[in-house]
């Protein structure tokens, strides 16, 4: 009795949902074009990060090389983006990551994606409007946080903010209202904006090639100590590194890539849109794809221009851009770097706030989180309860809390999210097609699976005799992805954690990362052999199974990088919503009121058709 019950325990932790094939009704309205996608993720992604990142890294990481880092690490985010729009073009319903882990590796794991992706986005609402109300209170000479602090001051570091943000708190709340209007209102706003940030970058991208000296790209010694004795304030400059184009060398170009990733971490909120654009299986592929292509041109040209401009080692991290426009002798431009700041500011905090509620409102009518916040607005036909909370809670924060130490957790919960889709897409792509099914084809299948095993051999591993998937090759990816997923993470730790041994020329370390590496390369030998899915998409990613697996192995390497700090505030985060789901989502779950419907003896005999059973045969 006991192992049956906990048999039953286990199997209601990995069933997963079950999707219509297809585009099917949706309460929510289709009114999002391809554009609009395209301006929601370029707003989502190039943030402010554009005005501040490139000035960081290559004063501190890269030098000019910076152009190199933004390269790579648009190639790696690439990786993942690909892995998104196939699953846009697969799955095309409101939940994003959420969704595409629950219809491929279960219920568990989608909650556990859902509820990471919900942080991310609360916090990252958060901090970006703190960021506007900081960079606001800046353009008008500080009155603001001077006023405050004067008067409400709040002592609790690491905890409370210095004081309570009550210009954060508004532009919550207001753009929260915009968010309940409709999407295509927000679209609106998110366009208008968007267009303003990129014309602005593009004058700076034009400006600093006509003020630029490509000198600045082959600085020396000489040019740093000639820098030092004008400014007698060697600490001003910090480090020049060795000089040149690459004055930090290659390990300059990985920490600066490392850091640019994060630059490019927004477009997934295209993939929340599903059951709001018109085109779903096209228009969210090809949104990603161009959103990724437009952040990355508008990145290498303005960290090309401000290196250009002046020399890597006298730009200020905290503004390089109206300091490169001085330099230069452009005093006016820096007013036109404000707006263009303010800019991807606002269309950055939109990106943030209009995924959120998809995503609680998907979880919602799944069951897994409480039904209320799955109720739709009749005239505007937007997830209002959802919106609403998500808004209010994401204000509260802004208004309070000191987000520094929090904002790390984002990371965790985006890169987690990658790395899942990037594993769904590797499982789904080598699954049989599932058609509808009557009872005699389900026993005749039954009776193949004899036979077939038999098959399982070393040889039946790297030279299947199938041409089209079976259950048993699909079984063999499901398990073979698992696998490779374990020692992917076992060699990211390894080589995040205990770097210093193996540059040393530890024999013991050299030998454990060649071992990983033979398994790695064997299990995906393995599952490049098996015979993969021929079912029809508007897009599906190259090169399987290899770009998944590098953009999972960025992810967790990325991941590994996390303090112990910030693991910890994980936990607690993972504890909160583990209660929920075992004390609520588990017993709510539409899966759940599915199973309890039919008769045990028709449950044994049907077949589910659709998309969420092609793992099954894996269980």
């Amino acid at each position: 009795m006991l192992w049956q019950a906990l048999r039953r325990f286990g199997q209601k932790l990995v069933r997963r949902r079950t999707l219509e094939p297809g585009m099917a009704e949706t309460r929510l309205a289709r009114c999002l074009s391809t554009l609009d996608l395209v301006a929601l993720g370029v707003g989502s992604t190039l943030g402010a990060g554009v005005y501040v990142l490139a000035g960081e890294v290559a004063k501190e990481k890269a030098g000019p090389s910076i152009v190199i880092c933004f390269l790579v690490a648009a190639l790696s985010s690439v990786l993942a983006g690909l892995c998104y729009a196939e699953f846009g073009a697969r799955v095309p319903r409101s939940g994003s990551a959420y969704l595409y882990s629950y219809v491929t590796v279960g219920e568990l794991w989608a909650f556990t994606t859902g509820w990471n992706l919900i942080l991310s986005y609360v916090i990252g609402t958060a901090s970006v409007a703190r960021a506007w109300s900081s960079a606001f209170d800046n353009l008008i000479g500080n009155h603001i946080s001077q006023i405050l602090q004067g008067t409400i001051s709040l002592h609790a570091p690491h905890v409370l903010a210095e004081y309570p943000d009550f210009f954060a708190l508004g532009l919550v709340l207001l753009l929260t209202g915009l968010l309940a209007l409709g999407a295509s209102e927000s679209a609106l706003v998110t366009k208008v904006f968007t267009a303003v940030n990129l014309l602005v970058l593009g004058f700076i991208i034009v400006s600093g090639f006509i003020k630029g000296d490509l000198h600045n790209w082959k600085l020396t010694e000489e040019d740093y100590e000639l820098a030092m004795a004008e400014l007698n304030d060697t600490d001003s400059l910090g480090l020049l590194g060795s000089g040149g184009f690459v004055p930090f060398g290659f390990q300059g170009i990985l920490r600066g890539a490392a850091t640019c990733f994060y630059a490019f971490v927004g477009f997934d909120c295209i993939a929340t849109t599903g059951e709001e654009a018109r085109n779903p299986q096209r228009s969210i592929p090809l949104g990603i794809v161009i959103s990724l292509l437009v952040c990355f041109l508008a990145y290498f040209g303005v960290s090309s221009a401000l290196t250009l401009m002046m020399p890597y080692y006298q730009l200020q991290p905290e503004s390089p851009l109206p300091e490169a426009f001085l330099y230069s002798g452009w005093t006016p431009a820096r007013y036109v770097v404000a707006v263009g700041s303010l800019c991807a500011l606002s269309t950055s905090l939109l990106g943030s706030m209009f995924p959120m509620p998809r995503v609680i409102y998907a979880m919602a009518e799944d069951g897994l989180l409480f039904r209320v916040l799955a109720r739709i607005h009749t005239s505007t036909r937007t997830p209002i309860v959802a919106t609403v909370v998500s808004g209010i809670i994401a204000a509260f924060m802004a208004f309070l809390f000191e987000l520094t130490d929090l904002v790390d957790l984002m990371s965790i919960g985006t890169l987690l999210a990658y790395s899942l889709v990037s594993i769904c897409v590797l499982i789904l792509r080598y699954q049989p097609d599932q058609e509808m099914k009557t009872e005699e084809d389900e026993v005749q299948l039954q009776e193949e699976k004899i036979p077939e095993a038999k098959k399982l051999t070393l040889q039946g591993l790297f030279c299947p005799l199938n041409s089209v998937p079976t259950p048993l090759s699909g079984q063999v990816v499901y398990v073979c992805s698992s696998l490779l997923a374990l020692l992917l993470i076992v060699l990211c730790l390894v080589l995040a954690q205990w770097p210093i041994p193996l540059l040393s020329g530890d024999p013991v370390w050299i030998a454990v990362v060649v071992l990983l590496l033979m398994l790695i390369t064997g299990i995906t030998g393995v599952i490049w052999r098996q015979p993969q899915s021929s079912t029809p998409l508007h897009f599906k990613v190259p090169a399987l199974p290899l770009l998944p697996l590098m953009s999972i192995f960025v992810n967790i390497y990325l991941m590994m990088q996390m303090t112990a700090g910030t693991w910890a505030r994980f936990g607690v985060w993972m504890l909160i919503g583990f209660a929920i789901y075992f004390g609520y989502g588990m017993q709510h779950s539409l899966e759940e009121v599915k199973n309890d419907q039919p008769p045990p003896e028709s449950r044994a005999k049907t077949v589910d058709p659709d998309l969420s059973n092609l793992c099954a045969h894996s269980v």
